[in-house]
């Protein structure tokens, strides 16, 4: 993604996150950030996308054999998760006192449906 300004993200490492596409979908259980890939707007997510990765012997690892990882996902297909409504939730930035704050949008607020 080479654009000609750094896009900003909502998620952050460490956030929890709920799968909203994808083979791993679930929109009922939050999961760690593990890292967020800003120029190629990917994120890492604990337990999602697990790849196996075939690796030989070498100096640090004198065994070798078959290495199980998580890949990046696309950050379109995360969703942060709101404690209190136990869900995913969209967010909206608010600037109070200089300090630029995260606030979920409630169901009511997004004018869906109830």
């Amino acid at each position: 993604m080479k654009t000609r300004f750094k896009p900003k993200y909502n998620i952050r490492k460490g956030d929890s996150v709920v799968v909203i596409a994808g083979d791993d979908k679930d929109l009922t259980k939050p999961r760690a950030v593990k890292e967020v890939l800003v120029e190629e707007g990917k994120v890492i997510v604990e337990g999602v996308n697990i790849i196996t990765k075939h690796s030989k012997p070498s100096a640090q690892n004198t065994k070798g054999g078959i290495v199980k990882k998580e890949a990046p996902i696309n950050i379109s297909n995360v969703m942060l998760w709101d404690a209190a409504q136990k869900a995913g939730a969209r967010v909206k930035r608010v600037r109070t006192e200089g300090k630029t704050e995260l606030v979920f949008k409630t169901k009511k607020a997004q004018g869906g449906k109830k």
